[in-house]
C-alpha cells in the first residue's frame, strides 16, 4: 500500500469495532490467530467499509443498495494518494490541498467512494458522474448525512451511455484532475467467468452465484470492456485538451496497456504517465496524460495554490 494509506500497517479491528459496533458480529481469528473477517462474506465486507469510513473519515450513514458495487476502501485510497504524488511531482515535491482543486470522477457510482475519500484526505472538491440515476440517488442520500462532505462534492448525470466527457462539462468548468475506474469486463459472461475464478481462489467454488464486493451491470461491464471504454475516454479528451490538467484511470488488465498507448499517440498526448498499483496479490496501474505542456502545468498548480496551504508528497496522513 501507499505509505500515507491509514490502513497501510493492517486493520486495527479493536479501533474499528469501537468506532462500528456493527462490525464485532464478523470479527473471527485467522489462521495465523490474528483478528480478521471472511472476506467472501459481502455483509462482513460492508460492514468493515462502513467503520473504515466513520473511524478513519468521518463519514456516516454510509451505506448502498443491494447488488452496487461495494469497493475496497485501502485500495481506492491508493489510486487517490498516487494522484496527489503526480501532481507533487508536477510542483517541487509538493501537492495541493484544499477546495481549489477540482477532481471529477467518472462513474462515481452508488458508493462515492472516490470523492468521499478525496474531501476527507486532501480537501479536494469533486464532481461525481455517473449514467445510472439510482446510483446518484443513493449518493446523494449519503452526502445528505455528511454535509461537511457534501460542501464539496457535486454529482451530475450523463444522460448519454455512449459518452464520457462529450456533453458533459459546463460553460467554463475547469478541473485539476479526472480520474475512473472503468467497467473492466466486455460483456455478462466475461464478468461471470471472473466471478467464478475469484471465488474458486477464496477456496468457495459454491459460492461462484454471488460475489462479495457486488457490482451491477452498468459497473461490472461495459461493450468491449476497459479496454474500448479507456480508448473512448482518451478520444473524448482529446476535445476538451485544456480543461482539465491531468486525465487518468485505472488499467486492470496489463494486456490492454499497448492498445491504450496507441491510442494517446493518435491523440497527441503531450505527456503520459503508467503509475503501478498493487496490492497484495492484485497488481493494476493508473494510466495518466495530458495535453498541457510542463510550464503551463506548473502555472496551474502555482495559481492553484497561492496563500494556500501545501503538503510535502511524504507527508504521513493524520
Amino acid at each position: 500500500m501507499h505509505p500515507r494509506n491509514r490502513n497501510a500497517t493492517g486493520y486495527d479491528f479493536a479501533a474499528l469495532c469501537a468506532s462500528s459496533a456493527g462490525l464485532a458480529k464478523y470479527l473471527k481469528t485467522t489462521p495465523a490467530g490474528t483478528p480478521g473477517i471472511d472476506f467472501a462474506n459481502p455483509a462482513a465486507v460492508k460492514a468493515l467499509n462502513r467503520a473504515l469510513l466513520i473511524h478513519h473519515y468521518g463519514v456516516h450513514g454510509w451505506d448502498i443498495p443491494a447488488g452496487y458495487l461495494c469497493p475496497p476502501i485501502p485500495g481506492r485510497a491508493d489510486y487517490l494518494h498516487a494522484l496527489a504524488d503526480l501532481l507533487a511531482e508536477e510542483y517541487d515535491g509538493v501537492f495541493p490541498v484544499g477546495p481549489q482543486l477540482r477532481a471529477v470522477d467518472i462513474g462515481t457510482g452508488a458508493n462515492l467512494i472516490y470523492p468521499l475519500l478525496g474531501r476527507a484526505e486532501y480537501g479536494w472538491s469533486f464532481l461525481g458522474t455517473d449514467i445510472d440515476e439510482a446510483a446518484l440517488a443513493n449518493a446523494a442520500r449519503i452526502l445528505g448525512k455528511n454535509p461537511a462532505a457534501a460542501s464539496g462534492i457535486e454529482l451530475r448525470r450523463q444522460p448519454q451511455a455512449d459518452k464520457i466527457f462529450d456533453g458533459l462539462l459546463r460553460s467554463g468548468e475547469t478541473f485539476t484532475l479526472a480520474m475512473c475506474n472503468p467497467p473492466f469486463h466486455g460483456s455478462p459472461g466475461e464478468a461471470a467467468g471472473a466471478n467464478r475464478r475469484k471465488w474458486n481462489q477464496l477456496g468457495k467454488p459454491g459460492a461462484k452465484g454471488q460475489l462479495n464486493f457486488g457490482g451491477g451491470d452498468l459497473e461490472l461491464w461495459c461493450p468491449g470492456g476497459e479496454r474500448l471504454f479507456v480508448q473512448t475516454m482518451i478520444e473524448q479528451s482529446a476535445r476538451i485538451p485544456k480543461r482539465v490538467l491531468w486525465f487518468t484511470t485505472l488499467l486492470s488488465k496489463a494486456d490492454n496497456l499497448p492498445v491504450v498507448q496507441a491510442a494517446l499517440l493518435r491523440a497527441h498526448a503531450i505527456d503520459t504517465k503508467v503509475l503501478p498499483m498493487a496490492q497484495g496479490q492484485k497488481q493494476s496501474r493508473i494510466v495518466a496524460w495530458t495535453f498541457c505542456p510542463r510550464r503551463i502545468r506548473r502555472a496551474w498548480l502555482r495559481d492553484l495554490v497561492a496563500g494556500n496551504p501545501l503538503e510535502p508528497a511524504g507527508a504521513p496522513a493524520a
